[in-house]
């Protein structure tokens, strides 16, 4: 299966509509100019007396209708049509036909010369497909991300999910979309979708902080209410497992600050508490939060000063 294959459609372009058009130079800036802010448009200037374009133009035109709307093919006849071929000619230091000139954005960023092979042609318009796409699922991860943030987990997994359906193995995504399926209570299913990360990225931050609050949400499951947790603190301060059960509970209502302070109290009066499980907890903590939040870089302070005091 090619990579053409692998990428979802265009998200704003019907597949096979206009994919292959004789454009001429009124309609230049409408069929490519235009068309390109919407996918990469290849230009293939020929002539009815060049040979290597009659080689070259059905091979393009089957690479074009593989890629099922990613991509459109416009031809121009630069006997009938030269002043657009001179200019783009002098632009980029074409000096024969058959060429072919990529469009992307509304202006020209690639091209070849001469009568390629088919495997050449193909691969040509598959980098300019994935480089299109990878610009694209930037902005979506991006959206994605401000979703998670604010908790509408509905949008962020939608968001994710574009992104996935055309790089299914996008770490930030799967990660991202486990996090949604944590935040609806979904733990299997972030399970599931965590699992999906490719072996060499399991350490990566995002796929950490993922793990993390998996691992968070498993353990904060079957815990008490906040308020019957700080009663047996109150009443016990010593009493170390529920100071923790409550930190996670804090943690979990989105207080960070609280989490961390009963965490960092369980480690100034016992370290070795069920084996350094409150400075283990804090790390976790950290990896759930991601290296650049405030809490964590405000935790990791606090932590500093109080093992090394």
């Amino acid at each position: 299966m090619t990579m053409l294959e692998n990428i979802g459609e265009a998200p704003t372009v019907a597949p096979g509509a206009d994919l292959i058009v004789d454009t001429t130079t009124q309609t230049f800036v409408k069929d490519v100019i235009e068309e390109s802010k919407r996918r990469p448009v290849l230009v293939d200037f020929w002539a009815p007396w060049c040979g290597p374009c009659k080689q070259l133009t059905p091979t393009l035109e089957k690479v074009i209708t593989a890629a099922k709307g990613k991509a459109k093919l416009a031809k121009m006849n630069i006997d009938e049509h030269p002043a657009i071929f001179q200019q783009l000619a002098q632009q980029m230091g074409i000096q024969s036909i058959p060429a072919v000139i990529a469009f992307a954005n509304g202006q020209p960023i690639d091209g070849f010369l001469g009568a390629l092979p088919d495997k050449q042609v193909t691969e040509f318009v598959e980098r300019l497909i994935k480089d299109r796409v990878g610009d694209e699922g930037k902005d979506i991860l991006v959206a994605a991300d401000a979703a998670l943030a604010s908790k509408d987990y509905t949008a962020a997994a939608d968001a994710y999910a574009q992104v996935l359906a055309q790089d299914n193995a996008n770490v930030q995504a799967l990660a991202g979309l486990a996090r949604c399926y944590v935040g609806t209570g979904n733990i299997e299913q972030a399970q599931k979708t965590l699992a999906m990360v490719p072996d060499g990225k399991q350490n990566d931050t995002a796929v950490a902080a993922a793990r993390a609050e998996i691992e968070l949400a498993t353990q904060t499951k079957d815990l008490g209410s906040i308020a019957d947790l700080e009663a047996k603190v109150a009443a016990n301060p010593k009493d170390y497992q529920a100071r923790f059960d409550l930190a996670l509970a804090q943690n979990a209502k989105g207080d960070r600050e609280a989490a961390l302070d009963s965490l960092l109290e369980i480690v100034k009066r016992d370290r070795k508490w069920n084996d350094d499980g409150a400075r283990k907890q804090l790390v976790q903590l950290f990896d759930a939060w991601g290296p650049t939040d405030e809490a964590t870089v405000t935790g990791r302070r606090k932590l500093s000063s109080v093992l090394f005091a």
